[in-house]
């Protein structure tokens, strides 16, 4: 019998992927991996959507392996990430990514290998100083920009010249870096109106500020987290941040954070899109799907992709 591909859940913010997943899981012998970039974070609870109950006895992996304050990277979720999935099959289990953060799942299926790129002190020095807009124009000469993940900070723009030099330097490590898609994974979209995305991203917001989102970052900044690295998490951590140290009103906290969870459920759909474009097919299954007949649409895609 053929191997099992790798089973990828996607979709925006508040559409059920995760329940979707526990679904498929259970009954095909699955164990999730986690593709979302701020559940990584231990504490990090209400603000990232855990919803660990969800799980109940399907194994989880990439949740609460980093303390909060740290700036986890695309590196390390690959590095990770190919760990869990050899653990996984090495124990007779399907590995099923779910998550919504489209740089992480398209790097997955891109078959993307990061090389360890060593700090270039010389390097640091010479760009010290250097106004964000200057390091973005420096990295631009040398790679193609397709998303801002790499210069949101002076210090990750830093960095991503630092790899880029690295590469042009050690012309091996770039070839061992080039993606090599895989072809073994079958990916389903949990497909949600827009109407109803936002319905229940504005219900949620309510029903997670109401179980103390905000005593979470409260009690995270009690515990020694910068306020400014909570910021720089953005979204809910952002807001609340903002709030709970006095730089604006509660009611602009809540209008403003629902806001940007509107548009960045929106952006999430823009990647996804752009993913099917750029080769990655999604199969969009309707988020209110009935749950058995969501798991047999998934196990006919999978008997399909092994024919």
């Amino acid at each position: 019998m053929a191997m099992s591909p790798l089973v990828v859940i996607t979709g925006p913010t508040a559409s059920g992927k995760t329940r979707r997943a526990v679904d498929v899981a259970r009954a095909i012998g699955a164990e999730i991996i986690s593709a979302d970039s701020r559940q990584v974070y231990r504490g990090m609870d209400l603000g990232t959507g855990k919803d660990l109950d969800e799980y109940g006895d399907v194994p989880y992996h990439l949740i609460d392996i980093a303390p909060a304050g740290y700036k986890y990277n695309l590196y390390e979720y690959l590095r990770d990430c190919d760990r869990a999935e050899a653990d996984v099959r090495a124990r007779g289990r399907v590995p099923l990514l779910c998550g919504g953060t489209g740089l992480y799942v398209e790097s997955v299926l891109k078959g993307l290998h990061l090389p360890e790129v060593p700090a270039n002190e010389e390097l640091r020095a010479a760009l010290d100083g250097k106004s964000l807009e200057e390091l973005t124009a420096i990295l631009a000469q040398m790679k193609r920009l397709h998303n801002t993940t790499d210069v949101d900070t002076p210090k990750r723009a830093v960095r991503a010249i630092e790899i880029e030099r690295y590469y042009l330097e050690h012309p091996d490590a770039a070839v061992a870096a080039s993606p090599r898609p895989r072809t073994d994974a079958v990916v389903v979209g949990v497909d949600i109106p827009r109407d109803e995305r936002r319905r229940r991203i504005s219900a949620r917001l309510q029903a997670r500020l109401e179980a103390g989102m905000t005593s979470e970052v409260e009690r995270l900044i009690a515990e020694g987290v910068n306020p400014d690295d909570l910021i720089y998490y953005g979204l809910e951590y952002k807001y609340i941040t903002l709030y709970v140290t006095g730089r604006i009103t509660r009611e602009e906290m809540a209008s403003g954070l629902e806001t940007a969870i509107h548009q960045f459920a929106k952006r999430q759909m823009t990647w996804f899109r752009g993913m099917e474009r750029r080769g990655y097919p999604v199969h969009w299954l309707a988020w209110d799907m009935p749950a058995d007949d969501f798991v047999e649409e998934v196990k006919t895609l999978i008997a399909d992709a092994q024919a």
